[in-house]
């Protein structure tokens, strides 16, 4: 028994931690759900983790992504991320993607293979364009709805985007989805309306969303402990 999943492997057992350590799982987005999805994905013993983002590391990413630190600004997200993985266990192979995943350079990324996908994108044709590709491979996909301008972490809850209900983002999604023939996609969601910001903010033209240390965080580790149950089961 290697030591460091000892205590894992009381609850998923022998062949459970095999099933993991053998699979290849690919994370777009690292940021605030992202980042916590990669975390508990490199403790769970996940075999090979692929990161797909763009973005660097900021100081006002530190209220709430767990790889941005003093030590991480200015670092690519993707480098940031694999260097935190591999401190926590070198034996994963961690494989960094340096693009804006988007419908125009999709078609750049091989998704056969991976044992799961998890999308923590916040590009809505991103996340569509996804999520159109892995149900045509059949590879398993979980999507984040949003997490921005919560403040209630014990409202998320798992479901299928159809059975989603108030959130802005998985509506939209809905519409998109069912546009394309998408029958389903496991999302991870929250019915919490979203807040108002106190002021305004805006980045590249948009209006950015409020956030804090104990939302994001609590969405992308649900995610990952579906991305292990589902894999597991298998």
């Amino acid at each position: 028994m290697n030591e460091m999943f000892e205590r894992t492997e009381l609850l998923l057992g022998e062949d459970g931690i095999k099933k993991l350590n053998n699979a290849k799982v690919a994370v777009f987005g690292v940021g605030g759900v992202g980042g916590y999805i990669v975390e508990a994905l490199a403790r769970s013993g996940i075999g090979e983790i692929h990161l797909f983002d763009n973005d660097t590391v900021a100081l006002s990413n530190k209220n709430r992504q767990i790889i941005a630190t003093d030590d991480t600004l200015g670092m690519l997200k993707t480098d940031a991320a694999k260097q935190r993985i591999l401190s926590i266990n070198k034996e994963i192979n961690v494989v960094t993607h340096n693009m804006f995943y988007l419908p125009e350079n999709a078609n750049t990324v091989n998704l056969e293979g991976f044992s799961y996908v998890a999308d923590a994108l916040d590009t809505i044709v991103s996340k569509v364009e996804l999520a159109v590709r892995c149900e045509k491979l059949k590879v398993p996909l979980i999507s984040s709805m949003g997490a921005g301008n919560k403040l209630n972490p014990v409202g998320f809850t798992v479901a299928d985007i159809y059975s989603t209900s108030v959130c802005p983002l998985a509506k939209v999604m809905r519409k998109l989805l069912k546009e394309k023939g998408v029958k389903k996609l496991k999302v991870v969601y929250t019915k919490e309306p979203p807040k108002k910001p106190l002021k305004i903010i805006s980045a590249n033209k948009r209006a950015v969303p409020g956030s804090v240390a104990f939302v994001p965080s609590v969405a992308g580790l649900i995610m990952a402990g579906e991305i292990v149950k589902d894999i597991i089961s298998k």
